[in-house]
């Protein structure tokens, strides 16, 4: 499946933005998705995921609250809706897709980048203090 990531932009801190992540090219909801961000000479991050019928979502707990993932299987289309923006939310997001169905029994398997097969291209958001 190739992915596409959109909706980055530059927004003051307390505003939002909603991502978009478009899947194509393969049965979109085999796939267990994740949102995950890297800032500048930082490590790539886990921030959510949901699995493939779109049952359960996780999420890491600096963004508690705040984010919200799903997805459509009908529109091929995964979701992250961002409130409550901090500055240190800034950082490029990343769409990613995997048949990993650990991903919904495992911690450790659904925060690794390597448990996922297929990444979008990346979406930068800004967040100004």
């Amino acid at each position: 499946v190739q992915l596409q990531a959109s909706g980055g932009g530059y927004v003051q801190a307390g505003g939002s933005l909603r991502l978009s992540c478009a899947g194509s090219g393969g049965t979109f909801s085999r796939y267990g998705m994740a949102w995950f961000r890297q800032a500048p000479g930082k490590e790539r991050e886990f921030v959510e995921a949901i699995t493939a019928s779109g049952a359960n979502t996780y999420y890491t707990n600096s963004v508690k609250g705040r984010f919200t993932i799903s997805r459509d299987n009908a529109k091929n289309m995964m979701y992250l809706q961002m409130n409550s923006l901090k500055p240190e939310d800034t950082a490029v997001y990343y769409c990613a897709a995997t048949e990993n169905r650990g991903i919904g029994l495992s911690l450790r398997i659904r925060t690794n980048p390597n448990t996922y097969e297929h990444w979008g291209q990346g979406t930068q958001v800004t967040v100004s203090s």
